[in-house]
């Protein structure tokens, strides 16, 4: 199986568990997506996502907080949560407003270690 298809199954499994999640995208450390079901949006989307993955992982050093794990954004309209997914993968889900953030940091972090594990094992220029 391909890694892309490989991911897509991880977010719908993700979607399935969490149903205010309205979006996800899968991309690598240099922004090039993998998965997504974002519709056009899913390119730019990968690329600010990799470079926010690249500003949390700096500042999370910077400030001795031990290694990256997640970035949450608040918005009025729902939330932006980027996960590392191992060192070469950054997942994003996007979710509406009222949604269970414990759960969502809970299924979040599963799906980043299923995908973690997955490119362990994987190109992901596949």
């Amino acid at each position: 199986m391909e890694l892309r298809d490989t991911v897509r199954q991880e977010m719908m499994l993700l979607r399935a568990r969490m149903p205010d999640v309205d979006g996800c995208v899968a991309c690598s450390v240099d922004g090039m997506t993998i998965a997504g079901d974002l519709g056009e949006n899913a390119e730019q989307t990968g690329a600010l996502s990799s470079a926010l993955l690249a500003l949390s992982r700096r500042m999370t050093s910077m400030v001795d907080k031990g290694t990256f794990e997640e970035t949450l954004i608040s918005g009025t309209n729902g939330y932006a949560v980027f996960y590392a997914a191992g060192p070469k993968i950054v997942l994003t889900v996007l979710a509406r407003p009222g949604t269970n953030l414990g759960l969502l940091r809970l299924e979040g972090r599963k799906t980043a270690a299923n995908l973690a594990a997955i490119t362990s094992h994987m190109s992901v220029t596949q």
